[in-house]
């Protein structure tokens, strides 16, 4: 597979990944997950790591951005190439109060990109002042 066919073909994963986080789509982030993915934080000081099995029903139980009414906010904002199989991205998105930024590896297997894990880090949006 040549770069030209990698590049379009993760953004896809990459585009399915944030509408399902916009929509708190389980369907969609089980898609594009490996089922081996783990999911890690340091975030807040205690060490996060999930298997899939324990971060979906996170995503399921939790209000999705778009039923709140939220403006979508995300963007993949890197992606590298390591051989034809492995890649790595950087994007962030927002689920308010928190804003990520998401650092994915993707595995190429059985012809087919999946994230084989997401490690994070958010910070919380700071309330706008009164006026």
């Amino acid at each position: 597979m040549s770069l030209d066919d990698r590049y379009p073909a993760v953004v896809d994963v990459l585009g399915t990944y944030l509408d399902g986080l916009y929509h708190s789509d389980t369907d969609r982030l089980a898609a594009v997950f490996h089922p081996a993915a783990r999911y890690v934080t340091p975030t807040g000081g205690t060490l996060v790591d999930w298997s899939l099995g324990e971060y979906l029903p996170v995503v399921a139980d939790r209000p999705s951005p778009a039923g709140k009414g939220e403006a979508r906010r995300d963007r993949i904002v890197s992606i590298e190439f390591a051989g034809p199989d492995a890649a790595f991205a950087r994007v962030e998105c927002a689920v308010a109060p928190r804003l990520f930024t998401d650092l994915l590896t993707l595995v190429r297997v059985d012809g087919r990109w999946q994230i084989i894990a997401k490690v994070f880090h958010y910070d919380l949006e700071e309330a706008p002042c009164p006026t």
